[in-house]
């Protein structure tokens, strides 16, 4: 790794623990770039902005959800099977990673997204709507409309 990969890696990082733990609004470029350990100015080697940084983060998270739904729905197993997987894979990367999952699951930011970010979201959203719907056409999940399942899964 370079030194310039090892300085975003540091911002990142410091964005992260920040805008989960204090919010994106206030979250201030001079905290991120004193907890990575930089000046402010070096942020902007990076990232276009704050918003441009936080959009990069979310879709970190996005792209690691939709590849554990992507890998669940490949399984040769039936849909009860896969969201009980599913489930149990976001615990586990929650556990591993639980910054980057209250990013992406409980944090409300749609204002703060660019267009691909929503986009990230909602290839998410609509690969869990597609594995509800599955298990409603086999009985093995509860009548209502898959997108009201998949609310009560993503809050």
């Amino acid at each position: 790794m370079t030194q310039a990969d090892l300085t975003r890696e540091r911002l990142v990082r410091a964005a992260l623990e920040l805008f989960t733990a204090r919010g994106y609004h206030e979250t201030t470029t001079p905290q991120i770039a004193k907890q990575a350990g930089v000046a402010e100015g070096t942020i902007y080697r990076h990232f276009t902005s704050k918003q441009h940084c936080f959009n990069e983060l979310f879709r970190t998270a996005a792209r690691w959800a939709g590849q554990l739904i992507k890998d669940v729905d490949a399984l040769k197993v039936g849909p009860r099977e896969k969201l009980a997987e599913l489930a149990r894979g976001l615990v586990t990367g929650a556990a591993q990673e639980a910054a980057l999952a209250r990013l992406f699951f409980i944090q409300r930011h749609e204002d703060l997204l660019d267009e691909e970010s929503r986009k990230t979201a909602r290839d998410f959203r609509l690969s869990l709507e597609s594995l509800i719907a599955q298990g409603k056409a086999d009985g093995s999940v509860k009548a209502g409309a898959a997108e009201v399942w998949a609310g009560v899964w993503l809050g």
